[in-house]
């Protein structure tokens, strides 16, 4: 399971040195595509198959769902992980994402989000003082 955040520094050639705890679990080849929230979503290649393939079996005659289909899929490269665990991130990415040098990475259960550090600051600060309203809200329908 992926969990916890790790403070990294993007490189001069656009490389992302994957935390050392995550890159067993991510195996040598991961999927890194547009996230939500303005961050990037990190996928082993096992995950994003059964991610790619879910978003393949809906229907594409709501826009809704093309659209999504279109930034999600569209937005995916498949990259290595280098011998010293990291990985490629290139300019699109960078630039949807707003990634400086220094960025954050979440593990989220099945995949990693990237995210600018100021962002994330300013992200998790304002989720912080919501916790309690969220966890209220999931419990109403029965997740926690």
């Amino acid at each position: 399971m992926l969990i916890g955040e790790h403070r990294h520094t993007i490189d001069a050639k656009n490389r992302l040195s994957l935390p050392a705890k995550f890159r067993q679990e991510l195996g040598k080849k991961v999927v890194v595509t547009y996230g939500l929230d303005n961050c990037l979503f990190v996928y082993p290649l096992k995950e994003w198959g059964e991610v790619a393939q879910g978003l393949a079996a809906l229907s594409f005659g709501q826009a809704s769902t093309r659209d999504f289909n279109r930034f999600i899929l569209g937005g995916a490269v498949e990259t290595d992980v280098d011998a010293m665990g990291r990985i490629l991130i290139p300019d699109f990415q960078r630039e949807f994402a707003g990634l400086s040098t220094k960025v954050v990475v979440a593990g989220i259960h099945s995949r990693l989000e990237i995210w600018d550090e100021d962002r994330w600051k300013e992200y998790t600060g304002r989720i912080k003082k919501q916790a309690d309203m969220l966890a209220e809200k999931l419990g109403e329908i029965g997740a926690i």
